[in-house]
């Protein structure tokens, strides 16, 4: 069980309308007893999709410990209601920005060789300022081993973007991975930073002297929350203002209430890691 937001019912204001369920694309309610209910956990992404459809306001979203919701349980369900169900279901993951979601839709039809259209293959984080450096990239697939003993110039970076300020928490390459967050200024005193320390592990990036660090610990701690990390490295600079980015990050675990392994490397001004 994970705490995170989900639908609740007031089943006292309920009067059973059903405008709710078609607006459900994950199947998950039901009128059951002249009520809508939620059936399963499994199948509530939490997004509220049905809530503006409630004419008595008897539906709101809450945070409370339950099950993980389920994409492939979604899928699973929703393909035999038809292709305009399934495409439904993809633009409200696509819209909503639910990336790892979508992903996860896409990855299920396409092991079960169902065809989908291409367009709703394309994963884009569609930001207000539009801006195409912005865009979700995961090309960790992409990354070869190589015996080469010049890593040094060999980059290893598996996404884009980087910055904590731009990094949605459910991006699809933050699951299963090991994650380094790291002081921006880490990059530039560290000649071996990619074999050292971005190898093998997702990134976010950011300054705790100049940033917004409770912006920040929000946003680590919905990435946390979101995904089943592996371990977290954070690497910072030996400067005083650098403890700050890992002070937010324990905190940020401590509030999710999961427990991960916490690696700290220091980097010096001339470029040495001290652990």
């Amino acid at each position: 069980m994970v705490k995170r937001k989900i639908v609740k019912i007031d089943e006292e204001k309920c009067n059973g309308c059903r405008l709710c369920i078609p607006n459900c694309k994950e199947g998950a309610l039901q009128i059951i007893d002249g009520k809508a209910r939620l059936i399963s956990d499994l199948f509530c992404d939490g997004l509220g999709a049905c809530i503006g459809h409630c004419p008595e306001d008897a539906i709101e979203i809450i945070e409370r410990e339950a099950e993980p919701y389920d994409e492939r349980k979604v899928m699973e369900k929703i393909v035999k209601q038809g292709k305009n169900t399934v495409k439904a279901h993809l633009e409200h993951l696509k819209e909503h920005g639910e990336d790892r979601y979508l992903q996860e839709a896409i990855d299920y039809l396409n092991e079960n060789d169902i065809e989908i259209n291409m367009e709703e293959n394309k994963m884009k984080k569609n930001l207000p300022c539009g801006c195409p450096g912005t865009m979700i990239k995961d090309f960790s697939d992409k990354k070869e081993d190589s015996d080469s003993e010049d890593v040094e110039n060999k980059s290893e970076l598996r996404q884009w973007p980087i910055q904590l300020n731009l990094l949605p928490p459910n991006a699809s390459f933050f699951n299963n991975s090991d994650l380094l967050i790291a002081a921006d200024c880490v990059g530039f005193a560290n000649p071996n930073l990619h074999s050292r320390l971005i190898k093998g592990r997702s990134v976010a990036i950011g300054c705790p002297k100049l940033d917004d660090l409770e912006n920040y610990k929000e946003k680590i701690k919905g990435i946390i929350e979101m995904n089943d990390l592996n371990s977290i490295t954070i690497a910072i600079m030996e400067v005083p203002c650098c403890t700050g980015l890992y002070n937010v990050v324990e905190k940020a675990l401590d509030e999710s209430g999961k427990k991960i392994t916490l690696k700290k490397v220091v980097v010096k001004i001339g470029g040495e890691e001290r652990n």
